[in-house]
C-alpha cells in the first residue's frame, strides 16, 4: 500500500476521508479547509499593528459611527488560539459613548484543535443570561478582515486560578486549595446542569447539525470526526487506537436526551473573581456540540484534569471534589440521571479523543510549523503516553 503524504494531501484523498467519515456540515468544512491549506507556508508572526488594522476593518463593517481602538496588547493564555486585548471607544447601542474592554481570539495557520469561530460565537451568544459567559460582539468567519478566522468578545473579569496557585499549561493540575473547593464546586456543578438542561431548540444554532434523541446519530458524528482527524494527522499506526475505535463503533449508546455539550468543561476554562469567589465566565466553547450529557460528565472526571487531595487519599476531579460527590451533586442539580455504563463509554471515547490530539494533531501541527505555540504544542505531545495508558486500562476493563 502506498503511504499517503499527509503534509501534501491530494484532493482524491481528502474526498475519500469525507465519504468514509461523514461529519456535521460545519466540521466537514473546517477539516477540508485545514487539509487544503496544509501544504502552504508555515505560520508567520502577525504584528499587533496588523491585528489592530484588521480589527478596525471588521468593526467598521458593523459600526457606522466613529470608534477608536486603544490599549491594544497581546493576551497570554490558551493553548491553541492567538489573542489580543484592547479597549474600544465607541457609541454602544443602548449605552452611548463608552470604552469597552474587548478580546480578539484568532486561529493560527493550523490549530491543535480545528474549530469553528461561527459555532463558538453562536453557542456563547445562546448562553448569555443562562450561565456566566463573556459578551459576544462580532465574528470574521472566513478571515475576510483578519489573517485567519476571528471572534471578538467582551473582556471578562476574573482569574483562572488563585493568585498564589501554580498550574501546568491550559490550567491542567490547578490546585484551588481546600478553602475554595466548597465555594467553587457547587457553582461548577450548577452551571453544568444548566447547560445540559438548556432548551437549545429556541437558540440560533444554525452552524450545528441537530441529532435525534433515541438514536446514535450524535455519537456517530463525534466518532467520525475524531477518527477522521486521526487519519488526517497521525504519523504512525497505533494498534491501541484501532482497537479503541473498533470498540467504540460496536458499542455506541443511543442518546436519551440531546443536550448542549460544552466539550471542555473543567477547571482552567472558567474565570472567577477573587473578591467574592464567584465564577464570572465560562470560556473555550470551541468544542461545543449537541449530544449526550455523559460526554461532558466523562470529560469532567478525566484523570488528566484533576489531582490528588493534600493527604493523597482522594482524587479530586477538576481539583474540586471526588467523582462520587460530583455525580451525586450533578443528579440533584440537573434532575438528570447518570448511567454508569454510558459514562464508561464516554470515558473511553474522550481518552481516544485526547490521544488523537496529543499524539496525532500536535505532531502534525508542530512538524509543519503551523502555530505560534510551537514549543507548547511539542510539550503537549509528552502527555500522549499517559493518555494512551489510561485508554489501555479502560479498554482492558470492558473487553
Amino acid at each position: 500500500m502506498n503511504r499517503v503524504d499527509k503534509s501534501h494531501p491530494s484532493h482524491e484523498w481528502i474526498e475519500q476521508l469525507r465519504k468514509r467519515y461523514p461529519c456535521e456540515k460545519e466540521i466537514d468544512r473546517l477539516l477540508v479547509r485545514k487539509l487544503q491549506r496544509r501544504a502552504g507556508p508555515p505560520y508567520t508572526p502577525v504584528s499587533l499593528e496588523t491585528l489592530v488594522k484588521g480589527t478596525e476593518a471588521l468593526i467598521a463593517s458593523h459600526v457606522k459611527d466613529g470608534f477608536e481602538i486603544v490599549e491594544a496588547k497581546w493576551l497570554s493564555g490558551g493553548a491553541s488560539k492567538l489573542q489580543m486585548a484592547f479597549t474600544l471607544k465607541w457609541n454602544q447601542p443602548g449605552v452611548g459613548r463608552t470604552a469597552t474592554p474587548m478580546v480578539l481570539r484568532m486561529e493560527p495557520s493550523e490549530s491543535i484543535v480545528e474549530t469553528s469561530r461561527l459555532r463558538e460565537f453562536q453557542i456563547i451568544k445562546a448562553f448569555d443570561g443562562v450561565v456566566p459567559v463573556p459578551p459576544t460582539y462580532w465574528v470574521d468567519v472566513e478571515g475576510e478582515f483578519l489573517p485567519y478566522p476571528t471572534t471578538i468578545y467582551g473582556f471578562a473579569p476574573g482569574v483562572a486560578k488563585p493568585s498564589t496557585a501554580s498550574s501546568n499549561v491550559s490550567g491542567l493540575g490547578t490546585n484551588l486549595g481546600p478553602e475554595l473547593r466548597p465555594i467553587l464546586g457547587p457553582q461548577f456543578v450548577d452551571h453544568l446542569a444548566k447547560i445540559h438542561r438548556f432548551d437549545w431548540g429556541t437558540a440560533d444554532l444554525g452552524a450545528f447539525d441537530k441529532p435525534k434523541a433515541g438514536t446514535t446519530e450524535a455519537v456517530e458524528w463525534q466518532l467520525n470526526c475524531w477518527e477522521r482527524i486521526w487519519e488526517e494527522d497521525a504519523n504512525e499506526d497505533i494498534p491501541l487506537m484501532r482497537l479503541a475505535s473498533s470498540w467504540l463503533r460496536a458499542n455506541m449508546p443511543p442518546v436519551d436526551t440531546v443536550s448542549v455539550i460544552h466539550g471542555d468543561y473543567r477547571t482552567g476554562n472558567y474565570l472567577f473573581t477573587e473578591h467574592d469567589n464567584k465564577i464570572s465566565a465560562w470560556l473555550d466553547w470551541e468544542l461545543a456540540h449537541l449530544g449526550d450529557r455523559h460526554e461532558d460528565l466523562a470529560w469532567v472526571v478525566n484523570v488528566t484534569f484533576g489531582h490528588l487531595s493534600e493527604d493523597g487519599k482522594t482524587f479530586l476531579i477538576s481539583g474540586l471534589m471526588s467523582e462520587a460527590e460530583f455525580c451525586d451533586a450533578y443528579e440533584k442539580a440537573s434532575g438528570l440521571s447518570i448511567d454508569q455504563k454510558v459514562l464508561t463509554y464516554y470515558k473511553i471515547k474522550n481518552a481516544y479523543q485526547l490521544a488523537t490530539l496529543a499524539i496525532g494533531t500536535t505532531y502534525r501541527v508542530s512538524r509543519g510549523g503551523k502555530t505560534h505555540q510551537d514549543i507548547l504544542v511539542a510539550w503537549i505531545m509528552g502527555s500522549a503516553y499517559p493518555i494512551l495508558e489510561d485508554l489501555r486500562k479502560q479498554l482492558e476493563e470492558v473487553l
